[in-house]
């Protein structure tokens, strides 16, 4: 494996950065503060090519790399996780649903505006009873001539207060388990859909995540996604293509986590020397600098596997879990070197903290993905 970036790819991420820690730094702590998404920095990055990611250009995407891609994300990550997660819609779960299942039409009406940046999308899955266990969940879906009627409830959905689009899951056959299952595609204007975002939460605050409530919603059977009965392959396939988009977040955040941690060892003084000079503290930045550099080293060796054609499964398993693991303990060390000040918000590392904890549960929560892990090592999974 060569990491050494093209012109092209320095370019991208140099783009990336400037926007950044111009467009979007400024102003992070006060959408935070307001659980407001900022859909006015966000209209911003469509024309610059950052919400296109590895969307061909054909369906209005950048066509990037798997690598360039995640090297993007990092950049947006470091400085905000939640527009680094509105650039990765096209390309995460729900832009690939349409992507890779989607009818030529579906894909021009839903994933061509999205990959431009006409976001956002709310990809609707886990519900209050089911969690990582999807098989069971008790969304129904009814065929009635040349609809279906959905009725259920659908929690913890991001972005879903302001999606332009949705994807979600219903089970036309409980008895049937996963083979029971299928996808739509939904317009939040349609009858008996209500959405109903949660605050207060103690991270991921600007996503905006919430409740959607189906209560007899018609949906047209050309807004079907795939097949009756696939949208269990589509749902792991999407939360799949999720996985190292997860992982890129967290190496983002866990270089900020350093950075802020580094400033402050190196300014804060007691007994007359930067705390930087203390043995413990140095041990935390140590183990801080050494987790970065796993977590990215694992992260670009999954993105180059899928650029290389290669099965990744497993590799974006370890990334994801690795990388949210070692976010976790970063942000912990970096609160713990900031002290008292680290329960402000004035001081940044706080958001970093609250925002890490979420990312071990996304994507699959990383109880799910050491089983995986060990299956794939074992022969049980292929």
């Amino acid at each position: 494996m060569d990491f050494t970036l093209s012109e092209e790819q320095t370019a991208i991420i140099d783009m990336t950065r400037r926007f950044a820690r111009e467009r979007i730094r400024p102003h992070v702590r006060q959408y935070d503060r307001e659980e407001r998404f900022p859909l006015d920095i966000y209209a911003e990055m469509g024309p610059l090519g950052l919400t296109g990611g590895v969307v061909p250009e054909a369906y209005g995407g950048a066509g990037m790399d798997y690598v360039t891609y995640a090297l993007m994300v990092m950049e947006l990550a470091e400085v905000c996780q939640v527009m680094a997660c509105a650039a990765t819609w096209a390309s995460g779960v729900g832009g690939t649903s349409v992507l890779y299942f989607g009818t030529e039409e579906q894909k021009q009406k839903y994933l061509v505006p999205l990959a431009r940046g006409q976001g956002p999308v709310a990809f609707a899955l886990t519900e209050t009873h089911t969690g990582s266990d999807v098989a069971s969940m008790r969304t129904r879906a009814v065929r009635d001539g040349d609809h279906y009627v959905l009725n259920g409830t659908k929690t913890w959905i991001s972005a879903v207060a302001r999606a332009r689009w949705l994807v979600t899951f219903a089970t036309l056959d409980p008895a049937a388990g996963r083979k029971g299952i299928t996808a739509f595609l939904l317009e939040p204007q349609w009858a008996g859909i209500t959405r109903t975002p949660f605050k207060n939460k103690v991270g991921f605050r600007p996503l905006e995540s919430g409740e959607l409530v189906l209560d007899n919603v018609r949906v047209p059977v050309a807004n079907r996604l795939g097949e009756e009965g696939e949208g269990f392959k589509i749902a792991m396939s999407s939360v799949e293509s999720g996985r190292l988009t997860v992982a890129a977040r967290c190496v983002g955040m866990m270089r900020a986590c350093l950075a802020l941690a580094s400033d402050y060892a190196t300014t804060r003084e007691t007994f007359g020397e930067p705390i930087g000079r203390r043995q413990l503290v140095q041990s935390k930045i140590t183990d801080m600098r050494v987790a970065y550099e796993t977590a990215r080293l694992l992260v670009l060796q999954a993105a180059w596997k899928k650029d290389s054609g290669q099965r990744a499964r497993a590799d974006m398993s370890m990334a994801k879990m690795y990388a949210s693991d070692a976010l976790m303990r970063s942000a912990e060390d970096a609160m713990q070197i900031h002290g008292a000040y680290s329960c402000s918000d004035e001081y940044d590392i706080g958001r970093y903290w609250r925002d890490a904890k979420f990312m071990q549960t996304i994507e699959g929560s990383n109880e799910i993905h050491r089983g995986l892990i060990a299956e794939y090592e074992l022969g049980y999974r292929s």
